[in-house]
Order: C-alpha cells, then sequence, then structure tokens
C-alpha cells in the first residue's frame, strides 16, 4: 500500500523527480572482463576471483597494472631491532594477512618485501592493506604505528611506519 503525501505538506506540491537507471556507470569496464596476468574477472563493477565466461574479453586489472609499473599504493615501513630480528615471523604474519584479504578482494596484493640496515619495507597495491598491516602489527606485538596524514590517491602512497625496540 503507498502512503499518500499530506496536501498540506510543502512538498506535496513538488513533482517527484523520475528514477532513471543507468545502465553505464562512467569511469567502469564493460560486464565480463579476465585479467590475463592473475585470472581475476570483473563482474557487476567489482573484481573477483569468480571464473570468467568463455567470451569475456582480456583487460589487465588495476593491481596487475601497479605491479607492472612499479607505483605502489601503500609503503610500511618495519623497524627497530626488534622488526631486524623477527623479520621472518613479522614477513609471515603481513603474508598471511594479504592471503586473507586477496582472498576477498584481488587487488589487495603485496608487491613487493624489502629488508634492508633499518628495517622491512613492503609495498602494497590498495592503501587500506597498508593500514590493515599497521592494525595487525600493533594489535599483535605493540609498539608505535605512525601514519601521515590521509592524502589523495594522486599524491603518493599511503606511508605507515611501525617500530619497535
Amino acid at each position: 500500500m503507498r502512503r499518500k503525501r499530506s496536501e498540506t505538506h510543502p512538498a506535496a506540491r513538488t513533482p517527484q523527480p523520475s528514477r532513471r537507471i543507468h545502465s553505464e556507470v562512467p569511469g567502469k569496464l564493460p560486464e565480463q572482463a579476465c585479467c590475463p596476468g592473475c585470472g581475476a574477472s570483473y563482474r557487476k563493477g567489482r573484481w573477483t576471483w569468480k571464473t570468467a565466461p568463455a567470451d569475456a574479453y582480456e583487460h589487465t586489472c588495476p593491481a596487475c597494472e601497479r605491479i607492472a609499473s612499479g607505483l605502489a599504493a601503500g609503503v610500511v615501513r618495519l623497524e627497530g631491532a626488534f622488526a631486524r630480528s623477527e623479520s621472518d615471523e613479522l614477513i609471515r604474519l603481513l603474508r598471511n594477512i594479504e592471503e586473507r584479504e586477496r582472498g576477498e578482494h584481488p587487488l589487495k596484493r603485496i608487491m613487493d618485501i624489502a629488508t634492508d640496515d633499518a628495517g622491512i619495507a613492503v609495498t602494497v597495491t590498495d592503501p587500506s592493506l597498508a593500514e590493515s598491516f599497521g592494525r595487525a602489527l600493533r594489535r599483535a606485538y605493540e609498539g608505535r604505528l605512525e601514519q601521515a596524514p590521509k592524502q589523495s590517491p594522486e599524491e603518493g602512497p599511503v606511508r605507515i611506519l611501525w617500530e619497535r625496540d
């Protein structure tokens, strides 16, 4: 049963806008694409791990494009004596988080893990994955977590520093 507007309400005299159904949203890909690099498929405006249909066209996903270009969306630095001594354990933690996140979101991936004298640097394809790494490190091992103020993607990657001595 539909509600009837009150005749005295100011909105009663204004016409209702027509409801438009957008067939194509600007900036989105046409349906049924498949990434030749990782095998992810594009359906209903999202990249998923579901198998693409046989008639899907090939289109490189944003994560594979970032990996190929080397432009990270996030950088996580793990520094301090603890990071240097327990680097294997910390890397396993980050890999486990990535595996869990990537299972649901194909665009969340680790690009590179580099170790040096100061600690570990991890580059990722998605800024929220970098933030997840920082939260997990602080929960599991405490330490000090610093994140640069939020930026637009055009200004550069999200930078997170986790440190424990």
